[in-house]
């Protein structure tokens, strides 16, 4: 989880109550480096409403949202890398991780396509360190003909 600075200090529980009645916006791959920035090279592939309450209780370390819908419709083509949750007044509460492999949000398919339905089938909360993606792409903007940053 990549929490807005606002939200820095709560705790996961005062951060759950705060998403009630809020969205969680799926995001094709290009996360910014922070939940404070604009998401502005990712396209929307789906967007959840949370419940209120937003979560049930945890069950095996794995947190129970709680939706008006799931699944819900995509609204277009391509692969989750990362999804973002909103309160319901529209404010940057933080950032998931989502999609295939070692993520915080999973689904029931690696990739939505549009119109066809997007179910979140589970949702673990990671420290912001835990997140798979290498530090070196957060400020990279690669263009074509730009050489990918250097392995390790």
């Amino acid at each position: 989880m990549n929490l807005a600075t606002p939200y820095a200090t709560l705790t996961l529980d005062e951060i759950k109550a705060r998403l009630a009645g809020g969205t969680l916006t799926v995001h094709s791959v290009a996360r910014p480096p922070s939940a404070d920035q604009a998401v502005d090279r990712s396209g929307v592939l789906a967007v959840f409403t949370f419940a209120d309450p937003a979560f049930a209780s945890a069950v095996d370390g794995l947190e129970q949202p709680l939706f008006l819908a799931n699944p819900v419709p995509a609204q277009d083509g391509g692969v989750p890398g990362f999804a973002r949750a909103r309160a319901a007044d529209g404010t940057v509460v933080a950032d998931f991780s989502a999609g295939p492999g070692t993520r915080e949000i999973k689904f029931a398919e690696v990739s939505c396509s549009d119109g066809a339905p997007v179910r979140l089938t589970a949702f673990r909360v990671m420290p912001e360190g835990d997140w798979p993606e290498r530090p070196d792409y957060y400020h990279g903007k690669p263009r074509p003909g730009s050489p990918l940053p250097a392995g390790p």
